[in-house]
Parts: C-alpha cells; structure tokens; sequence
C-alpha cells in the first residue's frame, strides 16, 4: 500500500442516518469517526435527534457526512444476483418508472441482489437541508445494508442480526438472505465493537461513516448519486494536492539539511585539521591536555551506555510515568525468555534490548495512546501491541506490549 494513501483519504467523517417514520416524522442517529494511521476511533455519539437543524449543535462547519436514510419513502426488493442496472432491469423492478427519478443502490450477496430505491427529490431535499448548515455530504445509502462491512466488528456470532428494528438472516458463508423491519425488534444483549459498547442505533451511521473513510480499502454499498461521486472525487483530489505539496516541501527541506550538514561537517573538519596541525607544534607538555581529552570522551561513553549498560530502571520510569488512568500495569518483564528458541537447545536464550509489558484496560483506545506516547522517547526503536484479549471473568481487557530499545 502506498504510505500515503492514509493522508489521501478522509480521516474525520461523521454518519448521519435519518429514518423516517410511517407519519412522516424523522429520527437521526450520528457517530462520527477520526482515523489516524491504521487506528479508527469513535468520536461522537448522538441519538434521536429530531431535525438536521439540531445537528449544528455537535457538528462543526462543512463536516463531511455520510447519509444513510431509511424507513418511509425506500423501497427494498430482493431479486436474483445482477451486476448492472439498466433501463430494463429498472423497469422489471419498478414498472412504469423512469430509473432517472430515482437513487438506486444495488447491495450484492451471494447470488441475491438486494434493491433499494428513493426518489431523488426525497434524497435531495435532505441532503440540501445538510448544506444549508453548512455540512458537506459525500456518499448516499440505504437501508442497513452498509452494516455488511463492520459485521465482522461486532459480537454477533449467530448468522440472525438482531439490533433497532431490523432483523437479518445470513447463510453459513455470511451471505444475506432476508432484511426484516420492525420497530420493536431490539439486540438481546449489549453490542460491542471489539470490547467498546456501542448503542445499537448508532450501528448503520457507524457503517455508513466506516465506509466513507475507507472508500479505497472494500466496496461501499452506496446509491448511484453522481452529484455526490463528483464532490466525493474532488475531495478526494484536494487531499492529494495537499498531501503531495507536503512532501515536496519536505523534500526540499531534507536538501537544505543535508547541505547545511555537509557544510557543516566540513567546516568542522577543516576546524580539527587546524587544531590538530597546531598541537603536533607543541612540545610533550600537551600530552596531558591529550590525555583528559580522552577521559572526557570515555566518560560521555560510559554515560551512553556503551561500556556500562543501559539504566533500565530509568527506562521503566519512563513508561510509567506516560501510564493513562485507564490502564495498569500487571508485569514488566526486561530482556524475555526467547520463544522462538529450538527445543534442541539445553541452555536459555534471552532476547536481547527488549521490554515486555502486561497490563489490564477496559478499553483498547487507552493502550493505543499509551504506546504513542511511548513512541516519542528517542530511546524506542519500536513497540506494538501483541494482543490485547477481553477476559469475561475479570471484566477487563488483557493486554502484551513489546518495546525494542
């Protein structure tokens, strides 16, 4: 993957779902998610608002939106598996329509081609809401289909999904097979994603913001809304320009260093061809000068660590003192026993400048700020996570850090 593909792509989304009830009235639910590297965290969670109007109050201005809208006004149907929708596969699905009235989304699952449709007045009278408090939306869904692509993140192991109206039945291979709708359906248990509860209204804007963000990385499930593709792209481009120009102006940074360097260094050795020229005129006495010289420079190596070992305790200080509340540590072990090590061998082998940490945290989140703090002390050569395990029986989650040194 190209490494900048991170800084391509949009790393703040928010997830609007707006479902709109049998008498006309609407419900929004928002998650928004901030990406940074390879790491997605939830920022806001917002439940049962009652207008876009309120959104104002969360969101900041020309937050980019992914919407999803479903309930009054989208129909869904069910057909054998097509790849492409025409004028007439659109007219077998809706007769006596023209496909160009309508936003459609085609969701592909096995051999199953599940069909959601919705005027494009309805989708555009939302979504000119949105612009008009001064929010940008990207991408259009429909339905709780985007879920497909976080399904995998959630707790839920049986092929039935239960979770805020909808009921949906998968085969073995996790293909859909049937999506239900009834407003007293709810989870019979506490959704989590990873080990982090989430409300099970928040599950489709969730998906829908999720799938924003890594647009390049799976196949969105998104209505055909070439108005919204075309701001999308263009995004999607200004990320690229400004990605790039930093780089550019990195490059020519790193030159200007690299010469400044060089003529540094050779200054700096004409300096010492002179020192050195001008000490070899002098007579014995100099040697002693020579001689502390020489001191000076064993002790800044003994001070390094280079003849004397590394201070470890000061090392460990060092890691707890970046300790967040939320986490704790259980064992700090220096130098492990390798365990890679064939069962040949009859003595024990220690891997060599390494630091094994085991701890308790409820959440991951605070682990994955604890090593990037961790990761800005010069002396880290690398650390990452080993795993990190949810232990029902304490009702924590149990982690493994390595640090190279």
């Amino acid at each position: 993957m190209n490494k900048l593909e991170q800084y391509y792509r949009i790393n703040h989304v928010a997830g609007v779902h707006i479902h709109i009830h049998p008498d006309g009235h609407a419900t929004l639910q928002v998650c928004t998610i901030v990406a940074s590297g390879n790491q997605l965290q939830i920022d806001k969670r917002i439940t049962d608002l009652a207008s876009p109007g309120q959104l104002k109050e969360y969101l900041p201005a020309k937050s980019m939106i992914a919407l999803n809208i479903s309930g009054k006004g989208v129909l869904q149907k069910r057909i054998e598996r097509i790849e492409v929708i025409d004028q007439n596969t659109f007219s077998k699905i809706l007769p006596n329509a023209k496909s160009e009235d309508f936003y459609v989304q085609n969701f592909v699952s096995g051999e199953s081609s599940f069909i959601s449709l919705i005027r494009g007045a309805e989708a555009n009278k939302w979504m000119s809401q949105l612009r008009e408090l001064q929010f940008t939306p990207l991408m259009l869904s429909l339905g709780s289909f985007p879920i497909d692509a976080v399904v995998s993140q959630l707790n839920i192991y049986e092929n039935e999904l239960l979770f805020n109206g909808y009921q949906i039945r998968r085969n073995e291979k996790g293909e859909w097979i049937e999506c239900l709708y009834d407003e007293t359906i709810h989870s019979a248990f506490p959704i989590k994603i990873a080990t982090e509860k989430i409300d099970e209204k928040l599950i489709i804007p969730y998906a829908a913001a999720f799938q924003l963000v890594l647009n390049n990385s799976l196949e969105p499930v998104k209505a055909n809304v070439d108005h919204l593709e075309k701001d999308f792209q263009k995004k999607l481009s200004d990320q690229k320009i400004k990605a790039q120009s930093v780089v550019v102006l990195i490059i020519v940074f790193a030159l200007l260093l690299i010469n400044f360097i060089l003529f540094s260094f050779l200054n700096s050795s004409n300096n010492t061809l002179t020192a050195q020229l001008s000490r070899s005129a002098q007579n014995s006495n100099n040697q002693q000068e020579i001689n502390e010289q020489v001191k000076k420079k064993e002790s800044i190596l003994r001070s390094l660590g280079w003849e004397g070992g590394i201070n470890k305790s000061g090392l460990i200080d060092q890691i707890a003192s970046l300790l967040p509340p939320e986490v704790s540590i259980e064992e700090i072990v220096i130098n492990p026993i390798n365990q890679t090590q064939s069962r040949t061998q009859k003595m024990l082998s220690f891997s060599e400048r390494k630091i094994q940490i085991h701890g308790n945290s409820e959440r991951i989140i605070p682990v994955n700020e604890w090593i990037a703090r961790i990761k800005t002390k010069p002396w880290v050569k690398n650390i990452q996570m080993e795993n990190f395990g949810y232990d029902n029986e304490l009702n924590t989650g149990q982690f493994t850090v390595t640090i190279n040194y």
